[in-house]
């Protein structure tokens, strides 16, 4: 191991372009800039810098998760229809009831759950953001970070009259494209009730704050209050935060950051808690009334005793409870995120994979065989053109990261030679079919089949990421024993 730390230093001061990462499990990574890039790192650090054998995984491929509106069509690109609408209805029932006891899912997809020592209630809802609005949230994260530092600062007292006025210019203009791009009945007013980012506090996610009780945004930091009071409610609003934070870090389907998704805080209940946290003052200052009324022949106890119950009270309405739930705040952190996750599962939920921009330049003679290598691969023609005075063709197309390992070894091979592929990283892009679909309609049924066993590409990307990570799969070693063929008879 020290060898490894040793020429892994050596490879990164040797290769500015190489990152080194390390896992929680342990495990080192190396983040390179492309298939080939990582193959020659690979064999640097085998043979001149680390000169030990080195135990290689499969290559790492980021995806990210998000949610859609409800699809108008279905899987053989029929609309739904009044029969269809009753079988996705009764579908989405059956995976609300997988949700556990004691939280309540609204028929718009509202949860509302609460803490485990009963005292607090949070509802939440998760919403699908606009494409534009993604994109600008992922153009704009080193502005937002800059934000996130304004308002840390204007949290803690410290005066910002010294902000640059560019930034103060690019953080309206970066407000004014938000608005201007959440447009509609339904994102009324939502701009200035964004209270945090994430992942990260910089991702392309946002937590909206739409409770009447405690008004904050990160354009204009918490409202105007009572000290203790806004104290209290900024310690508990930051647990919400968190909760959100890790909600968006690791997504529901296969622990891989959230992109895209609005996540909306209708309503915070703190009643139940603010009456806990008053008769456990009450029986306190009781307790301390007996125990200071029965040395009144002192009256220095009888002081200490009141400076006592002062500073403890003061101490009590500051911060949170803690029980055998353990402290308020982290009941909060904890139900926050779960309200996160079950609101995204009561949504139709996808995967976003990342894709290249795909330069080809082949003959007239070879282009059935590119095109053959692109469908392979789940790859999409965007463009093709010849080039002026030859005989050469330039395509573009677009192909997922997870089917661009040997892509071009292997349109090498069946052009002979005659076609050269370059990639480059373009954006994300969400994948079409549902990673949970199964067959509900007459005319899936007669097109997919009852076991509907066609690949399903979103689940596929799904099952490998779980299985890299540890997670539980839910899949069969034999799944349809009756189509198995012997040796004997072709049945």
């Amino acid at each position: 191991m020290p060898q490894l730390v040793k020429g892994m230093k050596l490879l990164n001061q040797a290769d500015p372009c190489v990152q080194i990462l390390i896992q929680e499990t342990g495990e080192h990574v190396l983040v390179t800039a492309g298939e080939v890039h990582l193959q020659r790192c690979l064999d640097d650090l085998k043979e001149r810098f680390a000169k030990i054998h080195i135990s290689v995984s499969e290559p790492i491929i980021p995806f990210r998760e998000t949610i859609t509106k409800p699809p108008k069509v279905d899987m053989v690109n029929e609309e739904i229809g009044k029969q269809q609408k009753v079988a996705v209805i009764h579908q989405m029932k059956e995976d609300q009831s997988k949700i556990p006891e004691g939280i309540q899912v609204d028929s718009d997809g509202l949860i509302t759950i609460t803490t485990p020592n009963k005292l607090a209630t949070l509802s939440v809802r998760a919403m699908p953001l606009p494409e534009e609005v993604t994109q600008i949230l992922e153009e704009n994260s080193d502005l937002i970070r800059s934000m996130e530092q304004l308002t840390s600062s204007l949290n803690e007292g410290e005066n910002t009259h010294m902000i640059h006025q560019k930034t103060q210019e690019k953080i309206w203009e970066f407000k004014g494209k938000l608005e201007q791009h959440l447009t509609g009945r339904r994102w009324r007013n939502i701009v200035d009730q964004i209270w945090s980012f994430g992942p990260r506090k910089c991702g392309p996610n946002i937590l909206v704050n739409k409770s009447e009780d405690f008004q904050n945004s990160v354009w204009t930091g918490p409202a105007d209050k009572a000290s203790k009071e806004a104290s209290r409610y900024r310690d508990l609003g930051n647990s919400i935060v968190s909760g959100f934070q890790l909600a968006t870090l690791s997504g529901p389907m296969c622990e891989e950051p959230l992109m895209g998704v609005c996540f909306v805080l209708e309503k915070w209940d703190l009643s139940k808690f603010e009456e806990q946290g008053a008769s456990d003052l009450a029986k306190e200052g009781q307790e301390e009334n007996e125990t200071c009324s029965g040395g009144n022949e002192n009256q220095e106890l009888q002081d200490g005793c009141s400076e006592a119950f002062e500073k403890r009270t003061s101490q009590k309405g500051e911060s949170p409870l803690t029980d055998c739930y353990g402290p308020f705040s982290g009941q909060l952190i904890a139900t926050m995120k779960e309200a996160c996750r079950y609101a995204l599962q009561v949504k139709p939920q996808r995967l976003m994979a990342a894709m290249y921009t795909c330069d080809i330049m082949a003959t007239g003679d070879v282009l059935g065989r590119v095109y053959a290598v692109l469908s392979k691969r789940e790859g999409r023609v965007l463009q093709e053109e010849m080039k002026e005075g030859t005989d050469m063709f330039i395509i573009k197309a677009v192909l997922p990261v997870a089917e661009s390992f040997g892509f071009a070894d292997e349109i090498r091979k069946r052009t002979s030679g005659l076609a050269s592929p370059q990639l480059v990283f373009s954006h994300w892009e969400i994948i079409p079919s549902d990673p949970f679909w199964v067959p509900t309609t007459e005319e899936e049924y007669l097109h997919f089949g009852e076991k509907a066993d066609s690949e399903n590409q979103a689940r596929k990307y799904m099952n490998a990421v779980r299985k890299r990570k540890g997670l539980y799969v839910e899949e069969k070693i034999v799944e349809h024993a009756e189509k198995q063929r012997t040796l004997s008879k072709n049945k």
